[in-house]
């Protein structure tokens, strides 16, 4: 993070691995448009076949996030465009910007990403689980799957996933020990979770630049495909705002959005199953109902810092997504 406060008048903005991520691209126009900016809309992936990316002011092809110079050719971006605010969009390269975040500051770019610590315990799910039972907070018990095997007793079902997995990709809910066997050889690092029956709310929690909580947003999950909410419902929740505050302020997470994700059992008890440091997909239902992210973080990137939490956001809205193209000519 810059030793002072960063203010610009026309702000240029790097979305990384920006992929679908439209509705979040436009929702920075919108509020540049509200706080009658310029800005420039930049975005990275690995290929031209990105809708996202085809709407960015200006696209740049990047080498995977494997490759030892995916961080260099970032900077090099960042310096040549003056870009002042890098927002990565998907898991992927957090840990590689939470890493090289310096190297960012060093040439006056903020880096809306957690720290090195923060990522590793939100992108490793037993220390996911270790770090909420230790702080306090309720959340599934989470066991290997030779610990699960070992067991004489087990109710059934458990859930099963990837320990260091993203958007729902290998989860599976198994009914038996049979069951269990199969999939854990066929679900990578595969760890074996509680079933948890409730009702399931993902959290948009927005941290501003001097790591204060301003702003949680519940989000009922109605319907999910590919990992990402495709109907939802925003609900005013008291218990699950408190809780959510308190889990982000515990963890020292931010700047930026945190995405939580989490159940209410019909005892209305909040158990916690994920921490995702970044935007959600189904973020453009805060923003809509009142949650001007894209918004404050410009405001904050100006100098215009907000010290007072919102949450005049509107209740029981709900979003329901559907797929649009982007159409582009033949080369």
């Amino acid at each position: 993070m810059p030793k002072s406060r960063l203010v610009v008048d026309s702000p240029n903005i790097l979305f990384t691995c920006i992929g679908r991520r439209v509705s979040l691209l436009n929702s920075f126009r919108r509020a540049a448009k509200q706080l009658k900016i310029n800005i420039s809309l930049l975005g990275t992936d690995t290929t031209e076949l990105s809708s996202a990316l085809q709407l960015c002011d200006k696209g740049y092809l990047v080498k995977p996030i494997t490759h030892t110079h995916y961080i260099r050719q970032l900077l090099t971006i960042v310096k040549t465009k003056k870009v002042k605010l890098v927002i990565p969009t998907v898991d992927l390269d957090l840990k590689l910007l939470a890493q090289n975040k310096p190297k960012f500051t060093a040439i006056g770019c903020w880096v809306l990403v957690s720290t090195p610590e923060a990522v590793d315990i939100c992108q490793n799910k037993f220390k996911t689980f270790h770090f909420l039972r230790k702080k306090g907070f309720d959340t599934p018990v989470t066991m290997s799957v030779a610990t699960a095997l070992s067991k004489k007793k087990l109710t059934w079902p458990c859930f099963l996933k990837p320990r260091d997995g993203y958007a729902s990709r290998g989860n599976a809910v198994v009914y038996n020990r049979k069951e269990l066997l199969f999939f854990s050889k066929r679900i990578p690092n595969a760890i074996c979770q509680e079933f948890i029956q409730g009702i399931e709310y993902t959290c948009d929690v927005y941290v501003d630049f001097s790591m204060k909580v301003r702003c949680v947003v519940p989000r009922k999950r109605i319907e999910v495909r590919a990992g990402e909410v495709s109907k939802g419902q925003i609900v005013k929740h008291p218990h699950i705002m408190t809780e959510a505050a308190r889990l982000v302020e515990t963890l020292g997470a931010g700047p930026g959005v945190i995405t939580l994700q989490l159940f209410v059992t019909d005892d209305d008890k909040v158990k916690f199953i994920e921490i995702n440091p970044r935007f959600g997909g189904g973020v453009p239902l805060s923003i809509k109902a009142g949650a001007n992210f894209p918004k404050w973080i410009l405001q904050e990137l100006l100098g215009k810092k907000r010290n007072i939490r919102f949450d005049g956001f509107k209740d029981n809205l709900i979003m329901l997504r559907y797929d649009d193209e982007v159409w582009l000519k033949n080369s």
